[in-house]
């Protein structure tokens, strides 16, 4: 598969925040995050790495699961920004990390885009 470095860093950084996602769910305190977005969000990752896995080897429907499941993330933690007795650490994490995440699922897009072909020369 002939990917750009733009969708391969993407992929790389998706992982990595699939990776955090799954590791960061046991460490929760249960309040912050709760439970229940740790364990999604632990879900959400592993199924990011499966995504990553297929995309890796070019598929378009790991690009797209990649990049669903990415925003899906992002939008767990979006809470953070706005709920009154989250620290101001854990609001900084949420906020880099949702900027992280766009970026990566811009990169990750790139790589669903049609190819041009040359158009056929009339005679």
């Amino acid at each position: 598969m002939n990917r750009s470095r733009i969708v391969t860093t993407g992929l790389v950084v998706s992982a990595l925040l699939g990776l955090t996602d799954i590791v960061s769910a046991p460490l929760t305190d249960g309040e912050h995050p709760p439970w229940m977005i740790a364990i999604a969000g632990g879900v959400i990752g592993l199924i990011t790495l499966v995504g990553v896995f297929f995309a890796w080897r070019g598929s378009r429907v790991g690009m797209a699961t990649v990049i669903v499941t990415r925003l899906l993330s992002a939008l767990t933690a979006v809470p953070a920004l706005f709920v009154d007795d989250v620290p101001g650490g854990l609001r900084t994490v949420a906020a880099v990390g949702i900027v992280v995440t766009l970026v990566a699922v811009a990169m990750v897009a790139t790589g669903l885009r049609r190819r041009q072909t040359a158009p056929a020369e009339a005679f």
